[in-house]
């Protein structure tokens, strides 16, 4: 079933206006999930806020965002004013500027979201914009309010829809060089490349999203139903300490590609 639309607007290039309506691109809601219990009573627990001075619960309504400027001393900033700083782009996705698909690296995607037009009326003007960003092999660069904060989005077109992700902010992106200029510009040995090629060949197939299951999902799953009938859940098996005795590259190449045992 698709996910309920969360976010409905505008999107916006020059005078090319369209409404439009968004909905996550992921999701979590088949994702196993706890609740905390008292264990002697089997009634959930609460979880409450707590003045950490006087140890008080706190009313909802007396609760408020602060930004610290010393010890315990705090900016205290109310709801209107921390919505009243992206007035503009709360329901608008304006369009100001382009780049090359390939030039935005991979680090700066952050959470994709389906963008597709609300009502047959604004089909032409979506299609208009979508069909541009193709021919031009570039993405759109603007700003939204999501998740009660502005975000620079990126617009990607997909078949017929768009792909809008939000990305990452300039301060969350540490520059890769940091960490991988030290590694040295080694050339593998020539007699090792028609082996690892073999390899990855031989392990080669198709994306599917079989590839990206998750097993402990599956395991939980499996003691929950074994405990609901009253059974006693298997115990998982532990895993194998790898084969120590290969002692260089070319062997553990050869050995990779013996024929798996059953």
């Amino acid at each position: 079933m698709a996910p309920r639309t969360f976010w409905k607007g505008y999107l916006k290039l020059s005078l090319v206006t369209c409404p439009v309506a968004m909905m996550p691109a992921r999701s979590e809601s088949e994702k196993v999930r706890f609740h905390t219990l008292n264990r002697k009573t089997g009634h959930r627990i609460m979880s409450r806020f707590v003045d950490a001075v006087t140890g008080k619960p706190v009313a909802e309504d007396d609760e408020v965002k602060g930004y610290p400027k010393g010890d315990d001393d705090y900016v205290m900033l109310e709801e209107d004013e921390l919505d009243a700083v992206a007035l503009e782009s709360t329901r608008t996705i304006d369009i100001e500027t382009f780049a090359p698909r390939s030039s935005v690296g991979w680090i700066w995607y952050d959470t994709p979201h389906y963008l597709v037009p609300d009502g047959k009326v604004g089909e032409e003007a979506f299609s208009v914009i979508r069909e541009a960003m193709k021919r031009t092999r570039t993405v759109g660069i603007s700003r939204v309010v999501l998740y009660r904060r502005e975000r620079a989005v990126l617009l990607d077109a997909r078949d017929n829809g768009i792909v809008l992700w939000t990305l990452r902010y300039g301060d969350e992106v540490r520059p890769e060089k940091d960490y991988f200029s030290g590694i040295k510009d080694a050339k593998p040995d020539a007699d090792l490349r028609p082996l690892m090629d073999k390899l990855i060949t031989s392990r080669t197939k198709d994306w599917s999203p079989d590839l990206a299951q998750d097993p402990v999902e599956d395991e939980l799953l499996s003691i929950i139903k074994a405990k609901q009938k009253g059974k006693k859940p298997a115990k998982a098996s532990k895993p194998q300490a790898s084969d120590s005795n290969v002692v260089s590259i070319m062997d553990a190449l050869k050995k990779s590609l013996e024929p798996r045992r059953k």
